[in-house]
């Protein structure tokens, strides 16, 4: 299987100039309500069975598997897809290693460390954090850093609750994040007291580093993270519907599911707490340079650093109709076609309208390192339709990216 694999993929960087297609990948979630507007059919929201819940997630360029109970072998992970046959990207990387995700990450990380999903839900979600890599190695997994931006052209409507809950008023103490715990069974344990909603606008987004108590809002949200999918609810009822304690200590060790003072501690105090949260968490969109009038636009969408390391960046290319340009990135990306019809290199870029479940697409993509740095050439073949691309990249491929708060200097 691997020298198949092998061989395939070298097939395919050879056929698409180092660029390879994938298919999408869904995943559902059990204790969330879809948003609906993620593209796939209404018929296929459900596809998994009932019982998995509804799909309100689907995940681009995933070496990452989905942490869900009862979950499909390869649920979260992409396919490359080439002449008429499919294999994972994972075990495409596993096999090609530096010539897919560049020398640098492969020699650091042995594989793709980090992945992104769209994330559609018709209401909030639970306020939760997401371990960091010291909490997540006691149970054998890895640390999440995230971000968040939300394209404009799935936000056509903000759904139940348009805003999300960040980190803890100042002042709040570790006591009271306790005593939320220890009325878990009592209905509403008033974790939502303790914190504050900022309001979701399309075309920005934000940095959510690990162990930052978050309730992410019902805006579709690009999430450019790490390559894990550990988290711990916080939140015991939301939207009326319960939140199972397993939940919350999903990703706890088993001698600790009780402790209340660890699973408190999981909260790092410093970040929650900060009066500066939104100047130092808050991502609205900077451009690479004023390029406008050579007929395109690349603008950074997610950018800065958690604990002095750059994890992941993206950028948002628009490409105006009719027009052509070749962009230079550090490393390799993920790539979701957001808008419009064209070319990426040698391979065709179309937005659908509607997918059904299991049914090819072609507006994704993952564009080797080496292909990435040499120049890729991006054409919208429509006279009317701007071409609009997210692309997410590893850690520290984009040095020359900006601060958190690069925006009001």
């Amino acid at each position: 299987m691997a020298q198949n694999v092998q061989k395939l993929c070298t097939e395919a960087l050879d056929a698409g100039g180092g660029i390879l297609r994938l298919a999408p990948t869904w995943v559902p979630r059990s204790f969330l309500h879809p948003g609906r507007r993620i593209k796939l059919h209404p018929d296929d929201l459900y596809a998994f069975g009932g019982h998995r819940g509804g799909i309100d997630e689907r995940w681009f360029a995933s070496t990452t598997e989905a942490a869900n109970e009862g979950r499909e072998e390869d649920e979260g992970l992409s396919y490359i897809v080439y002449n008429g046959q499919k294999f994972l990207l994972r075990d495409a990387v596993g096999e090609l290693g530096a010539a897919l995700v560049g020398t640098d990450i492969w020699d650091k990380y042995k594989g793709w460390p980090v992945y992104s999903k769209f994330f559609d839900n018709m209401g909030p979600i639970p306020h939760h954090l997401h371990q960091d890599d010291e909490q997540a190695k006691a149970v054998g997994e890895k640390g999440k850093p995230e971000s968040y931006y939300f394209p404009p052209q799935l936000n056509y409507v903000g759904n139940n609750f348009p805003y999300t809950f960040f980190g803890l008023e100042p002042g709040t103490t570790k006591e009271d994040v306790r005593r939320c715990l220890e009325n878990w069974n009592k209905g509403d344990n008033g974790m939502l007291d303790l914190s504050k909603a900022y309001r979701l606008t399309p075309g920005t987004g934000w940095l959510v580093d690990p162990c930052i108590l978050h309730a992410p809002g019902s805006l579709v949200t690009f999430e450019p993270q790490w390559g894990s999918d550990v988290f711990a609810m916080f939140q015991s009822l939301v939207e009326g519907r319960y939140v199972p304690w397993d939940l919350l200590v999903k990703d706890v060790p088993p001698d600790k599911h009780q402790d209340l003072d660890y699973i408190t501690d999981l909260v790092h105090w410093e970040k929650n707490v900060d009066p500066h949260f939104k100047d130092n968490h808050f991502l609205p969109p900077i451009p690479v340079a004023d390029t406008s009038s050579e007929g395109y636009m690349d603008r950074w969408v997610v950018y800065g650093r958690v604990d002095s390391e750059q994890r992941f960046t993206a950028k948002e290319l628009t490409v105006e109709p009719g027009a052509k340009c070749t962009i230079k990135d550090g490393g390799a990306y993920g790539l979701i076609t957001m808008q419009g019809r064209g070319r990426i290199g040698k391979l065709t870029l179309e937005t659908p309208a509607l997918i059904r479940f299991g049914q090819l697409t072609e507006d994704e993509v993952f564009v080797t390192a080496d292909a990435a740095q040499e120049g890729v050439t991006f054409e919208n073949h429509s006279d009317r339709d701007p071409l609009v691309v997210l692309r997410y990249f590893g850690p520290e491929v984009h040095p020359d990216a900006p601060e958190v708060g690069a925006h009001k200097k």
